[in-house]
This record gives structure tokens, C-alpha cells and sequence, in this order.
């Protein structure tokens, strides 16, 4: 990757604040050959044909020598999660993770969740009794998932401290630009996380407990659960902080739309699912590989080629989207690929709705959130998991 390909403006932290511009231009060309052999695909209907097509795999392992990996293709002692194999390996285990999760085995168990989730948000809102500002993201937006992950797998929360720092290396390993030196980061953390959560499977066979590691370890290998217990619980509350982050800031850069959704709240729905569109929290997939020659927009894609899929470039495709940069909080036919599409679409997608749900039309009824303190916020260094890394808000009053 060279500084003048455009793979290497959208991952530059100074384009972070705004990838936007690059986006369309990178529509121009739908799918585009950049100068490492690495394809990206950027319009709408070409994202989703190749997130659906058996050909593109997730699995990087299948990439030639010297290409770009993921820390879970590496030699760790671990298998890779769901989310970074292919069938039938992804079908088995997504499908076995599913069972506790949600229906038909388990139809109640999100719903269950309600309950807990609105008691942590008011626990959240009421710590702002008396502050005239907080930050979103480490009074509200990162507590939240956390806690919310934490009781759907039957972690501590009170390990947060000790299992932070190895979430964060490992999201931080999925951007392009971590290179050599964080991608070893990524795979201690994976190493170093997934001990961890390995004696905490293993108390639960001995002592069963509440949340799903427990009911899994009978159907699944140990390393599996392990693999995927580390999963779960990273992408569990990464993209739920962003999401609720990105949901207040795009809020109160439209006051019109806010004032509209205080008076209205069940605005909230389509609201949320317009900011999945227009700000998502996943930018980009970039551990796709070519399994076969693929012909897609008139360019044949060769079998080996790493593919980038640009959900938010697709997101505000003219050709699908009308007026796709302009805020719409009631759009319809908003089918985004915020929670992306196909096999892989986000498992954790219910839950994070749940929690959308829940926290954000809460936080703008109690709270009287007057303006930003900075605009741009300071944002991520990671370029996929794009959001603000702190969003600090005036606040003049709290509401019961």
C-alpha cells in the first residue's frame, strides 16, 4: 500500500474524520484495482453480490504467501472464530452459537435482557446528576455493550479492567494500517484473552452459571468455544460503542431532527436505522480473498486477490440511496448494510439493536444535551471500526 493509493487516504487518521469524499470518488471506479494487487468494491449492489458469493471467502488462510492476515489466521493455538471461516466450518459453529442465543431454540433469551439493559442505562444517566458535561463514549456509550456482553456470556463485569486492553489490541489488529507490529499485538491479545476466558469456560462446567458460555461447552470443542467465546465477547460492545457514539453525534449536528425525535419518540427505529446507513460502525471488510476468478462491474477480480468491501461507501450509493449524504431519520426502504449482509451478517445485530433501542431514546429524554465541545471529536485510530475515541457534550440538566 503507497501514499498515494486511495486504500492508504481512507486508512490515513487525518481522512478520519471525513472518509466521505473518498468514498465517492471511489464509487467512480465500483470496483478498483489498487497498486498492492488489492481489489476495492464500493457501490452498492457490487457489495452485496460479493458478501453473498460462495467465491469470496473470509477465511484469510486462503490468501497467497506474503499477503496481509488476520491475527485469527495465524498459528496460535487457537482455531479461527466463525466470523473468519467458510462453510460448512462457519455454518456448524455459527448454528451452535445460535442455540442459546436466540430463537426458535431459545426465543426469550434477548428479550429477557430488556429488563437488565434499561436498569444499567438509568444507572448510566443518573452518575450525570450534577456534571455540565460528560463524555458519551466513556460515561455511556462503553459501559453500556460492556455490561451488556458481559451477562448474555456470564463474564465478571468486574474483569473489565483486565480484559480491556486485550479487546482494544485485537480490534486494533483488524485495521490495515496495525502492519507487522499489530498484528502480533492482536495475536497476544487473542492468546492472552482467550486464557482467560478458557478458566472461566471451565469453572462454568464445573459450577454452571448464568449467561451462554455454559450452555455451549456441551457442544463444542473447548478451542472452539474458546475461539469463539474471544469473538463474542470483542465484537460484542466495539460496534455497539460506536453505533450509540455515532447516534448522538449525528443528532446533535442535526438539531432539526432532534427536536423532532424528543417530541417524538417512536422516531427512534428508523431513526437509528438511518445512522447504521449514514454513519456505520464497521466502515470497511478487508480480510476478504478472491477463492476463484470473480466477474463483477465489468472487472474480473483474479482468484487470490484480497477484496475490501466498502460498506459505507455502498451506503451512500446514488444508485440505491436517494440523497444519500443527507440525513433522512425517517428514510424508507433503508436496507443497509450497516450489520453487513449474507452469511456473515452481524450475529450480534438483535442485541445491539436492543441496546440501540434502549439507550438512545433514554439519553435524549433525561438528559438535556446542549452542545459539543469539539466537532470533529477526537475519532479512533482504527480506520474499520470507525468512531469517536472520546465525545464530550455540554449538558444543562438532568430529567428523572
Amino acid at each position: 500500500m503507497t501514499s498515494g493509493t486511495i486504500s492508504a487516504q481512507i486508512t490515513d487518521y487525518a481522512n478520519r474524520a471525513d472518509p466521505y469524499p473518498l468514498y465517492a470518488e471511489l464509487r467512480r471506479t465500483p470496483v478498483r484495482r489498487e497498486d498492492d494487487g488489492t481489489y476495492l468494491v464500493s457501490t452498492y449492489h457490487e457489495v452485496r453480490s460479493l458478501a453473498n458469493d460462495p467465491r469470496l471467502s473470509n477465511d484469510t488462510r486462503n490468501r497467497p504467501p506474503g499477503r496481509a492476515r488476520t491475527a485469527e489466521a495465524e498459528d496460535t493455538g487457537l482455531p479461527p472464530s466463525f466470523i473468519f471461516t467458510d462453510p460448512p466450518v462457519h455454518d456448524r459453529l455459527r448454528t451452535t452459537v445460535n442455540r442459546p442465543f436466540g430463537p426458535p431454540h431459545s426465543p426469550g433469551f434477548l428479550d429477557d435482557l430488556r429488563g437488565d439493559l434499561a436498569e444499567v442505562v438509568t444507572e448510566l444517566l443518573d452518575s450525570f446528576e450534577g456534571k455540565d458535561q460528560v463524555d458519551i463514549v466513556d460515561d455511556f456509550a462503553y459501559p453500556l455493550p460492556v455490561t451488556a456482553i458481559c451477562k448474555v456470556l456470564g463474564v465478571p463485569r468486574e474483569d473489565e479492567p483486565r480484559f480491556h486492553g486485550w479487546a482494544d489490541a485485537l480490534a486494533s489488529s483488524l485495521d490495515p494500517q496495525a502492519g507487522e507490529e499489530g498484528g502480533k499485538k492482536g495475536q497476544q491479545a487473542r492468546l492472552d484473552l482467550g486464557a482467560y476466558l478458557a478458566d472461566l469456560i471451565e469453572a462454568r462446567r464445573r459450577h454452571p452459571g448464568p449467561g451462554i458460555l455454559g450452555a455451549l461447552a456441551p457442544d463444542m470443542t473447548p478451542e472452539d468455544l474458546e475461539a469463539t467465546a474471544v469473538l463474542l465477547l470483542v465484537a460484542g460492545h466495539e460496534t455497539t460503542v460506536n453505533a450509540i457514539t455515532n447516534t448522538t453525534l449525528t443528532l446533535l449536528r442535526h438539531p432539526d431532527v432532534l427536536d423532532r425525535f424528543r417530541k417524538d419518540p417512536d422516531l427512534a427505529v428508523p431513526l437509528i436505522e438511518e445512522v447504521l446507513r449514514y454513519e456505520p460502525p464497521v466502515q470497511f471488510v478487508p480480510w476478504t480473498t478472491a477463492l476463484a476468478d470473480i466477474d463483477v462491474a465489468d472487472t474480473t477480480i483474479p482468484r487470490g486477490s484480497p477484496v475490501w468491501l466498502m460498506l459505507a461507501a455502498a451506503n451512500r450509493d446514488p444508485q440505491r440511496f436517494r440523497d444519500p449524504d443527507r440525513f433522512v431519520p425517517d428514510r424508507e426502504d433503508n436496507e443497509h448494510l450497516g450489520f453487513y449482509t449474507g452469511i456473515h451478517y452481524c450475529f450480534g445485530a438483535p442485541l445491539a439493536r436492543i441496546e440501540l433501542y434502549s439507550a438512545v431514546p433514554e439519553l435524549f429524554r433525561r438528559v438535556a444535551l446542549s452542545r459539543l465541545l469539539e466537532d470533529p471529536p477526537p475519532y479512533r485510530a482504527n480506520a474499520v471500526l470507525r468512531g469517536p475515541r472520546h465525545l464530550p457534550v455540554a449538558i444543562e440538566g438532568l430529567r428523572a
